[in-house]
């Protein structure tokens, strides 16, 4: 049995100087410091909850993911995330299994975390990504 819990729920944002103090308002909290993800040239910004974590997305280049997802379908929840304690396990059980992956591999995403998304056409259209701490 593979143990899972929900991770954060990514939103895509045309600005993050715009839809943190939103956030910060709604949740009653500050949003941790802006990170840049160089391999999804995408800038974050996470409101820290007791169970679930947001994580605004706001795209740096035309050709980056969220700008991408932003331009087809505006602004809004881009995928739901859920932590594992063995991503690469868990990637070849998934795909093993006949579920399309869109990261066969996990790579760095925010928080230096391990990351892989599996592909909406098999999910039901919506997008999920498993996360992994980096064991150092």
């Amino acid at each position: 049995m593979t143990t899972m819990n929900l991770a954060h729920i990514g939103i895509a944002v045309k600005s993050l100087d715009e839809s943190v103090p939103v956030f910060e308002k709604i949740f009653n909290v500050k949003a941790g410091e802006k990170e840049f993800v160089e391999g999804q040239k995408v800038n974050v910004r996470k409101i820290r909850l007791d169970n679930c974590d947001i994580e605004l997305l706001e795209g740096t280049d035309p050709e980056s993911p969220i700008s991408k997802f932003i331009e087809k379908k505006g602004e809004g929840i881009h995928h739901v995330s859920f932590g594992v304690k063995d991503i690469q396990g868990n990637l070849d059980r998934i795909g093993d299994s006949g579920i399309k992956l869109i990261n066969e591999k996990a790579v760095i995403g925010a928080d230096e975390m391990l990351v892989a998304f599996l592909h909406p056409k098999s999910t039901n259209s919506v997008l999920m990504e498993l996360t992994e701490p980096q064991t150092k």
